[in-house]
């Protein structure tokens, strides 16, 4: 690894680290069917796969807690609430639709275990 200017690297790396969370975000939202796939011009659904995207966020919460300053802190947690709220969401219209079938049993939000109170707000 290359050693540059002192703090470059860190602050490339909250750089890399806020674009990993504004991806996974991004990624989590196609897959609620919020945004369309750039790729297919389609807006697709699929919630399961979009829990195991918010669980991927929750578990960066979980490891990287402590070593994140509060910009990062605070971007974190409110990419996963605000993805949390969405899921409900989108959970509560698929009680009735296509969804539900392949879908049973993920219409409690996605959380991680040290912030279950406050994801059910």
């Amino acid at each position: 690894m290359a050693r540059g200017v002192p703090g470059e690297d860190n602050s490339r790396d909250g750089i890399l680290f806020q674009h990993i969370l504004l991806m996974l975000q991004t990624l989590a939202l196609q897959q609620m069917g919020k945004l369309t796939n750039p790729l297919t011009g389609t807006v697709e659904r699929d919630l399961h796969q979009a829990r195991i995207t918010i669980d991927m966020l929750c578990m960066l919460q979980r490891r990287t807690a402590g070593n994140l300053d509060e910009k990062e802190k605070r971007l974190l947690d409110t990419v996963v609430l605000e993805l949390q709220m969405n899921y409900v969401d989108e959970s509560g219209r698929s009680s009735g639709g296509e969804d539900a079938k392949e879908k049973e049993g993920d219409e409690e939000p996605p959380q991680d275990s040290d912030r279950a109170g406050e994801s059910s707000q």
